[in-house]
């Protein structure tokens, strides 16, 4: 999380959401052809030909291009099917994918300015050569882009592929979050559920993930009536009817619809601000290849190869960065944020005992905390300490023939 009074940190709680940016870049797309659509057949530049035969290959080009787009998205869905039953249900990287909504809003701008352009040619006898020239050069774009839509489509069903993925949204998310090193002399601050409480903003919806969270308005609001708001729910959290979403301390007036409007909720956990996501949906990955359905300990390895490059990203990181001050630096917004032990447990515990039947995954486990241990500052390497002792009985109780030395001490 990001204080709103550095710039980089507070662009992460500024930015517009992917589903306003999904809608916005569509209703562009649609606007710009139908504006071009409107003003090419008045051009008369260049060579004329008829009109006629123009407004027909017009024609022809929009409404083949739409065509061949819901064709190709309706194959997409396959895609996305055998993602969720390969690897997770949650994990939703193609889908996001930046270039599934853009390929789909230009199309839909080539065919607005195909149709429009189309119509406005009207019954006059000739038309610039440009009106049917930029409508080719458009569908050839919209193509390309269909072809690289598909080409990524297919590199989602690769393992390698969909870790890589979550691996890089995951460093772009903690280098946005987590820009501070990690000062082991700092003095300890109580943690925000540990300060007295306030006036309870519940959530009265209907059952729900918490997305994000806009700090930045929600630090104007709480500097202008003089409170402060200290947040019982952070992103990737359910929420449902009469869960306590933040308690309201001191000054008066602030209303719950406004504190409940800077909090945006959906069906599932998004990279947006959930920076437990990444370890979740590895974890996952490991899980389901350790189950005796699947039995596939090399998938569960791979997926630990970056669960261990996550970790050690976070490993000098301050992660501390629940508190967003006003311009006079007096804390007005609280949220709970995980921490480091929290971030272990949910990337080694529950693969710590799934891993027990199977010594490659096992060893690959504690060469994980191993080498993570030697990284560790002093202070986070109990935490470590504790998980490679574990993982070592283990393997040494379940597989002694194979067991060998651990790595680290």
């Amino acid at each position: 999380m990001r204080a709103p009074d550095r710039r980089r940190r507070g662009s992460l709680f500024g930015r517009p959401t992917r589903a306003v940016r999904r809608d916005l870049s569509q209703l562009i797309c649609a606007v710009l052809g139908l504006l071009l659509g409107l003003a090419t057949p008045m051009m008369s530049a260049g060579p004329r030909v008829d009109a006629g035969r123009a407004a027909n290959l017009l024609f022809t080009i929009g409404f083949g291009v739409i065509s061949l787009v819901s064709i190709i998205y309706s194959m997409l869905f396959l895609v996305v099917q055998f993602s969720a039953g390969a690897f997770t249900p949650r994990l939703s990287l193609f889908r996001d994918e930046p270039i599934v909504w853009r390929a789909f809003a230009f199309t839909v701008g080539v065919f607005v300015f195909c149709v429009t352009s189309g119509l406005s040619i009207g019954v006059g006898r000739s038309v610039s050569a440009l009106v049917p020239c930029l409508a080719m050069l458009a569908s050839l774009i919209a193509i390309g882009l269909m072809r690289a839509l598909q080409m990524k489509a297919f590199d989602s069903i690769q393992l390698g592929h969909a870790l890589t993925s979550i691996c890089a949204r995951a460093h772009r998310l903690f280098d946005d979050l987590y820009d501070q090193p990690y000062a082991p002399g700092r003095a300890a601050r109580p943690p925000p559920e540990d300060r007295p409480g306030g006036a309870p903003v519940t959530w009265s919806g209907p059952a729900a993930v918490v997305l994000r969270i806009n700090v930045r308005a929600l630090v104007a609001v709480a500097e202008e009536h003089d409170c402060t708001i200290a947040f019982r729910v952070t992103p990737g959290m359910p929420v449902w009817r009469g869960t306590v979403l933040a308690e309201v301390s001191g000054g008066g007036g602030l209303r719950a619809s406004t504190l409940l409007g800077a909090v945006a909720t959906g069906p599932e956990r998004t990279f947006d601000q959930d920076p437990d996501l990444p370890f979740r949906l590895l974890a996952d990955i490991a899980l389901r290849a350790l189950s005796p359905a699947v039995n596939d300990p090399g998938t569960a390895a791979e997926s630990m190869d970056r669960t261990e490059d996550l970790l050690t990203r976070l490993v000098d990181r301050e992660l501390d960065i629940g508190r967003f001050p006003d311009g006079a630096g007096r804390t007005r917004v609280t949220i709970p944020v995980p921490d480091w032990e929290q971030y272990v447990a949910t990337a080694v515990d529950e693969l710590a005992s799934a891993a027990a039947g199977s010594p490659m995954a096992l060893r690959r486990l504690r060469d994980l905390l191993a080498r993570l241990e030697q990284r560790c500052p002093a202070e986070r390497r109990a935490v470590v300490r504790e998980r490679l002792r574990r993982v070592d009985r283990t393997g040494a109780g379940a597989h002694p023939l194979v067991w060998a030395a651990p790595t680290a001490p």
